[in-house]
């Protein structure tokens, strides 16, 4: 499997009928090479999942360019379909949440379900306004500018949350002193609470395993 730039490939080491791709997607200014050193992957082989794992380097100048993301994320489900993945999730991380999200809105059809930790989905004036429309499902997004991807982005969301409902499974963490947990607090609102949890922290790394370990303790991949 051709990998990108930077990336990290982590093949589980029990076999499976059907095996499952997990895309791990970090913060800003995070690596692929933290996510195994915070015990991301290590949490998996721990539960003896047959997941195989492919942490992507999706760093924010990716993100200042919206083609260039879009392309890293398309090309990649590409290549793991090709090499016979049907099975896909995603895991984003702060603003590796927007690179989920695109995902999941784009290609719905081939994600099983994600998992968000502390997402960042937008500045702090574009989540102000959508809380004081009183959340996602009665805020409108107005004009969108051809450069205004945060605004594109959660009206997207809130079209496949409310019209289209083909977003998938949403298994969401954060921390409730979080600075950004204003986007997570709208997203809680349409996630159940067996696929939520919320615990004490911040934006940093401590909080976030923590984190990820709950949602696994759910067995979100089934049996």
């Amino acid at each position: 499997m051709r990998l990108p730039a930077n990336a990290i490939l982590d093949i589980a080491p029990v076999g499976a009928v059907e095996r499952i791709l997990l895309l791990m997607l970090p913060g800003a200014k995070n690596t692929p090479q933290q996510l195994a050193d915070y015990g991301f992957m290590r949490e998996l082989r721990d539960r003896g999942l047959a997941v195989d794992v492919l942490a992507l380097d999706a760093h924010v100048d990716l993100y200042l360019d919206q083609v260039q993301i879009e392309r890293l994320l398309h090309d990649t489900l590409d290549e793991a379909r090709a090499h016979g993945y049907r099975r896909i999730w995603l895991l984003g991380i702060s603003l590796g949440g927007t690179g989920a999200m695109l995902c999941a809105t784009q290609r719905r059809a081939e994600i099983e379900g994600m998992f968000l930790l502390a997402p960042f989905l937008g500045t702090r004036g574009i989540i102000a306004e959508v809380e004081a429309a009183g959340g996602l499902r009665r805020w409108q997004a107005g004009e969108i500018g051809s450069r205004d991807h945060e605004r594109a982005l959660l009206a997207q969301i809130r079209r496949s949350c409310f019209e289209t409902k083909e977003l998938p499974p949403v298994y969401l963490g954060y921390g409730s002193e979080d600075r950004y947990r204003g986007a997570s607090i709208l997203l809680s609102e349409h996630v159940p609470q067996n696929r939520l949890s919320v615990l004490g922290g911040g934006h940093d790394w401590e909080t976030w395993i923590l984190l990820w370990r709950r949602l696994l303790d759910k067995a979100p991949f089934g049996a």
